[in-house]
């Protein structure tokens, strides 16, 4: 009798320890993945093993069953392990960043960044680039003269050891499973999922190498997520996920059912900014940027900041200066306008009884002001410019509304996506709270 020798045919592939598929059915069944588990299965997406098929099929399965809190922190910690690291030990600060789950209008971090900074405090704020109705703070302060997104973790640490505030973009190398996968569930109606969302957000900001953090967890019509409750449990799960990392976390539940501030788009919220920066601008966006500044700053040890005090005796201004011209920007440069403007105005005389977000976002995104796909290009100038908020009084004529635009033919689908979306009423609607929670 005669053998055959088969090693010569053996696989040299290596042994992957686990199915994809017996994961898929661990989470349809709603039970747990262990760590092990979670581990490869990141690691395996990452280096496109798992498929995006596979993937897809898993996150939907979370998105229905959901996970556990053991099981989101290994996934943020995978993620985390997938990529880079940032470590701001040796800078002589204490390091203190923001997050907003994003909103229309949400200009907060320019004039946040600063006001914090001015206190000594280093504030290193990745941000990315709007896509849809959601402003990016990049796209807004590119529309400063010469200002610069890209720079180097070097330049980064520089600048905050000198100024102290950076808002600028993360590089492609932090926590790269997180930029794939949100991609994945971009397109697979999946991007509301808690424990997902929670562990994109947190895996890129622990990366960053923060050592606080607070966030600011948008609820109501213009928001990521529009109840309260879910929002609220999203703040909690991300909260938890920083303090189980060892990053100091709070977060404020805030209302987005209203534009806030009085301008939607990217030129016009710089501007709006600066006038909150120099003791001025409208009276949500300057109570938002206290709130969060008080809490940012108590995280960095200093619980009895006068923050009103920097806002209005210059020196928040004089740190926004520095932090423009660190990355090449003119703070003094005249901003981009529109070359065409619209104005809406009220059909009778009343007080404004609804005025929902979401549709503003829509109108100044179709106006320019947002993109559609990641590599289109924004206009700086354009957007929407409130003259009433909620609960305001106006006169039959007076203005509403303006619209702002490079290109005249924009304006008629701007004017589509807003129509509805205000009331004027006989009598005055009382708003709540902006800031309707805290979790620590």
């Amino acid at each position: 009798m005669t053998t055959s020798d088969t090693s010569s045919t053996a696989s040299s592939a290596a042994v992957e320890p686990f199915d994809t598929v017996d994961l898929i059915r661990v989470k349809r069944r709603g039970d747990a993945l262990e760590t092990p588990h979670i581990d490869w299965l990141i690691d395996a997406y990452t280096r496109g093993y798992v498929a995006d098929e596979q993937m897809a099929a898993l996150t939907m399965a979370i998105f229905l069953n959901g996970m556990e809190r053991r099981e989101i922190r290994d996934m943020t910690l995978a993620m985390i392990r997938s990529g880079e690291t940032m470590d701001f030990t040796g800078l002589g600060k204490t390091t203190v960043d923001k997050h907003s789950t994003g909103g229309v209008g949400d200009k907060i971090t320019l004039p946040l960044a600063p006001l914090v900074a001015s206190f000594g405090v280093a504030v290193p704020q990745l941000s990315g680039r709007g896509l849809g109705h959601t402003g990016g703070t990049l796209d807004k302060l590119e529309s400063i003269p010469g200002w610069q997104a890209s720079i180097s973790n070097e330049r980064m640490r520089e600048i905050m050891a000198d100024s102290g505030a950076v808002v600028c973009a993360a590089g492609s190398g932090l926590a790269p499973a997180d930029g794939k996968l949100y991609a994945l569930r971009d397109i697979t109606g999946t991007v509301e999922a808690i424990p997902l969302i929670a562990s994109s957000i947190m895996s890129k900001k622990i990366a960053e190498g923060t050592a606080a953090l607070v966030l600011d967890v948008k609820f109501g019509s213009g928001a990521f997520i529009q109840d309260i409750e879910q929002s609220r449990l999203l703040a909690q799960t991300m909260v938890d996920l920083g303090k189980d990392a060892g990053v100091a976390t709070t977060a404020l539940l805030t209302d987005m059912n209203v534009p806030l501030g009085l301008t939607i788009g990217n030129a016009l919220e710089v501007r709006e900014s600066v006038e909150t920066l120099a003791g001025g601008g409208p009276s949500d966006i300057r109570e938002l940027t206290v709130a969060l500044a008080r809490e940012m700053l108590t995280l960095a040890g200093q619980p009895d900041a006068d923050v009103e005090a920097a806002l209005d005796d210059g020196r928040a201004m004089d740190a926004w200066k520095t932090m423009i011209r660190a990355q090449g920007g003119d703070p003094d440069a005249a901003l981009p306008t529109a070359r065409e403007t619209h104005v809406v105005t009220a059909a009778r005389s009343g007080f404004v009884t609804d005025q929902q977000a979401l549709p503003f976002g829509i109108g100044a995104w179709r106006l320019g002001a947002g993109r559609a796909r990641k590599q289109d290009p924004v206009q700086a100038a354009a957007g929407i410019e409130l003259h009433a908020k909620l609960g305001d009084a106006v006169a039959e004529g007076q203005p509403l509304f303006t619209l702002h635009a490079d290109e005249p033919a924009r304006f008629e689908r701007a004017l589509e996506a807003v129509e509805g979306a205000w009331t004027i009423g006989d009598e005055r609607v009382e708003r709540g709270p902006l800031v309707a929670g805290r979790v620590s």
